[in-house]
């Protein structure tokens, strides 16, 4: 069941985190010139001056005309020649030369300190509306810039109200969060859009973002129809593919994809609606201000109709539209807000979708890995002759983690690896096991700052084990290595970096790699990096012929990236009904976040060198904090460098920082003889916080008398700027087999695009949470992952997944904030917390039965 909550007013767009405009380029359709732009067009990501970026930025929005209906996806074959552009219109500051170093901002004179900072935030889409002579459609841009500022002066005075933080650690995300950071590296390129019309009459928007099934693809199509007044089923998203000169603008994640674009794309749509009723209105010669636009079309007084299509080619050429490119008000919208289903589901479910496994490049050899018997283990030896003889095999080739098998079935190729003889090195960590990983962090922590002297106080430590990513599509790359070029699909969250890094490993220049970023099967955060792309430009380089790498789900499970295990301490301090500090040590395996986002931190302004902290450091900073007035806290982050592979999973840190927070706020509640959401209550520093659990609270019926052996549990989150409650009902009657049998959810996450995404983040969060809560992980025994398959990693299957599930949003107000992670630790918690109530224990340990 799901609940859209009515309430009353709440914050207002200022007190919320608003977005800097962020709006990348997308890749040439089939049809265009694949020659990569001029050299002083490109710029390597760790070459590139953050204060000079701008200057190096061309193009802009653009209506691109075309003579073919509906567009197709790329060409997966390789196509070396030429191609005839489409004719487009690129947009520069008016009175502009087309100089880099042209300043295209207001003159130095007329600009005081606060219209600085707004030029500066709102730049990119002013730069848009000056070349276009779009006089009217500034003050949009300029009202999303002052929203920014508003909401991050709000956010500074939030924070200085609050408790004392020391170090700063905690309220560092209430003022500027990693999606805030995100987008500000990404301003100097957001003006890359591209929004085309085709003759056909279809809107593309050329999406610099990955679509892993969170259903981006449909928000951001909801948006471009909302502001063209166009059929929703006229609007394709496209993924774009890696384009070096958007820099930092093609990473996808930190909850961040909807934020960063949801300015921009409603005014490249409102500013291509403005320039085909122009064109209309010149071709029937009658004033611009009395058309309207609707259903595709533009539509006249008289009942005269042109279609977008039919206009495509004269609104290429309007340079000043005569009516104003402002986006809609929210009273205005006919689709934003409203429950939509995706775009693709039908292809999705109907197999039309291509993932990279469904791509018929041709002559590329469907190809498998043997790998090590540890992780990172090198070949020792190899014998080949068998498995060169057997049907169907057509090469054996070696490569820096394992050797490839290429046949002309993948089961032909599974076969052959198999028939492979084999020795291998140990791997450097084949001397660890689990327990070894626990006690190296349990070492690694730095000590209480606060001695509890005669204070009462309260102690708790929480393991979390390593956690696979799991996602349904295995990983799969297609690679085309050839003399002086390379050619590669696949499913990328970074294609930039990964573009970089195949690049250096073929000895090519970086703009003879073509990545071709195709839609994935799920992620949760492993498909921001690229082994399986890499390994394939390898081995296809190697064997000299087209291959398409499929690793098994064995080989990501052993092999592939896990959410880091970590343990944690933490003390809280009380006395005379208050809490009075709150120190929480975190350790980890160190995690791996060379994906691009350092560079991204870099180009944002954060010199890493100069602060002294590493990219973990900084990414811990602008994630984590405790929400609640808990006296004085501090939040301290230990990394252990193992030579794991480790990687981002879904909500990186809070899925066990904050996990282990909501658990010492229930066991301190009880300590200090309140009620669990009281307690947390009394004590949230947000508004809407209250609101989100008092929600939750009442349409879960919070305190009803259940059962032995059954309980309620509550778990609570913000960040990305949204928040999230969660309540759950357990039944541990039999406590190795737990099952969560009802789930109430609130979550404010600010303008909610689509409701029916929103819901699906939301109910998969609660999935993930009681999978790593109650059975999900994996084990490391002697440098190997034991778990090999979904038989043995126990994610919850139907059977352990609620019955019930009740969602309720909060109003909408401001910008969207991120949602993606955002239900994961709420979640997990609520599980946590319910399981502890049920059994009466205190469990330390995750996954519980493990």
């Amino acid at each position: 069941m799901i609940h859209r909550t009515p309430r009353g007013p709440r914050r207002s767009g200022p007190a919320r985190r608003a977005e800097a405009p962020s709006v990348p380029a997308p890749t040439p359709p089939p049809e265009a010139d694949r020659t990569p732009p001029p050299p002083d067009r490109r710029a390597k990501i760790d070459r590139v001056d953050p204060s000079v970026a701008p200057s190096i930025c061309s193009a802009a929005f653009a209506i691109r005309h075309r003579g073919r209906g509906r567009p197709r996806p790329p060409d997966p074959a390789p196509s070396p020649a030429r191609r005839v552009p489409p004719i487009s219109t690129s947009i520069a500051p008016s009175g502009s030369s087309g100089h880099p170093d042209e300043a295209a901002g207001p003159a130095a004179g007329d600009t005081g300190r606060r219209r600085f900072l707004t030029y500066l935030l709102a730049g990119p889409t002013l730069t848009v509306a000056a070349r276009l002579g779009l006089d009217a459609a500034a003050p949009a841009s300029a009202q999303a810039a002052e929203r920014t500022a508003a909401a991050a002066a709000a956010a500074t005075a939030r924070a200085a109200t609050a408790p004392p933080q020391l170090f700063g650690l905690p309220g560092i995300p209430d003022v500027l969060d990693l999606g805030d950071a995100m987008i500000l590296a990404g301003l100097p390129t957001s003006h890359l859009l591209v929004l085309e019309i085709t003759p056909a009459g279809r809107a593309a928007l050329y999406l610099p973002r990955l679509e892993v099934g969170q259903g981006l693809t449909t928000a951001i199509a909801m948006l471009v129809a909302d502001e063209l007044d166009a059929e929703l089923t006229d609007v394709d998203v496209p993924l774009s593919d890696g384009r070096p000169e958007l820099l930092f603008n093609q990473l996808t994640g930190g909850s961040n994809s909807v934020r960063a674009l949801y300015d921009p794309v409603r005014a490249a749509a409102a500013a291509a609606r403005a320039r085909l009723v122009t064109a209309a209105a010149r071709r029937w010669n009658v004033p611009a201000s009395g058309l309207r636009t609707a259903g595709s079309a533009v539509l006249a007084p008289d009942g005269r109709r042109l279609g977008f299509g039919e206009l495509a080619a004269d609104a290429a050429a309007v340079i000043v539209p005569a009516v104003p490119a402002t986006p809609k008000p929210a009273e205005q919208r006919r689709l934003v807000g409203r429950p939509t289903g995706r775009i693709d589901a039908r292809d999705i479910v109907t197999g039309r979708t291509k993932y990279a496994g469904d791509l018929q490049v041709p002559g590329a050899a469907p190809t498998v890995v043997a790998r090590p018997t540890t992780v990172n283990g090198t070949l020792k030896s190899l014998d080949a002759s068998v498995a060169r003889a057997m049907p169907g095999v057509l090469a054996v080739v070696q490569i820096p983690s394992g050797v490839a098998v290429l046949a002309e079935t993948f089961d032909q190729a599974l076969k052959a690896r198999d028939a492979l003889r084999t020795t291998w090195n140990p791997g450097p960590v084949a001397d660890l096991s689990t327990a070894d990983v626990q006690a190296k962090l349990r070492a690694a922590h730095a000590p209480f700052l606060l001695p509890p002297l005669l204070t009462p106080y309260l102690d708790g430590e929480f393991d979390f084990a390593f956690v696979n990513h799991a996602p349904m599509e295995v990983l799969t790359a297609v690679a085309d290595v050839r003399p002086g070029r390379a050619e590669l699909w696949f499913a990328a969250q970074s294609p930039i970096i990964a573009q970089q890094t195949i690049a250096a490993e073929l000895g090519l220049p970086q703009n003879a790699v073509t990545v071709h970023v195709v839609r994935g099967g799920g992620s949760f955060g492993r498909r921001l990096f690229f082994d399986a792309a890499l390994e394939a430009a390898q081995i296809s380089k190697a064997a000299g012929r087209p291959v398409k790498l499929m690793w098994t789900r064995n080989d990501d499970m052993r092999h592939g990236r896990m959410r880091p295990a970590s343990h944690h301490r933490i003390r809280a301090t009380y006395g005379l009904g208050q809490v009075l500090s709150w120190e929480h040590r975190a350790a980890t395996v160190r995690t791996d976040l060379s994906h691009g986002l350092g560079e991204a931190l870099t180009g944002a302004g954060f010199n890493l060198s100069i602060a002294g902290i590493s990219l973990a450091q900084a990414f811990f900073l602008l994630t984590e904090k405790n929400p609640y007035n808990v006296g004085i806290p501090t939040q301290l982050l230990a990394e252990v460098p193992l030579q794991l592979h480790t990687g981002s999973w879904r909500s990186v840190y809070s899925g066990m920082v904050r996990v282990a927070d909501e658990i010492m706020m229930d066991e301190l509640a009880r300590r200090m003889g309140q009620d669990e959401v009281a307690f947390r209550r009394a004590r949230l520093r947000d508004a809407s916080g209250q609101a989100v659990l008092d929600t939750v609270a009442k349409a879960g019926n919070w305190g009803r008398p259940m059962p032995a052996g059954q309980a309620q549990g509550v778990g609570y989150h913000d960040e990305n700027g949204a928040l999230a409650a969660y309540l759950v009902e357990l039944d541990a009657t039999d406590p190795a087999n737990p099952r969560v049998t009802k789930a109430v959810v609130a979550a404010d996450v600010g303008q909610v695009i689509n409701p029916t995404g929103l819901e699906a983040q939301l109910t998969g969060a609660l999935v993930d949470g009681i999978s790593v809560i109650l059975q999900a992980g994996n084990h490391l025994d002697n440098g190997a992952f034991r778990e090999g398959s979904y038989a043995d990693f126990h994610y919850a299957r139907q059977r352990n997944t609620p019955p019930t599930v009740e969602i309720h949003l909060m109003p909408p107000s401001g910008s969207p904030g991120g949602a993606g992670e955002l239900g994961v630790p709420a979640a997990s918690a609520a599980v946590a917390n319910a399981y502890a109530r049920a059994t009466g224990t205190s469990p330390r340990s995750f996954p519980i039965n493990f």
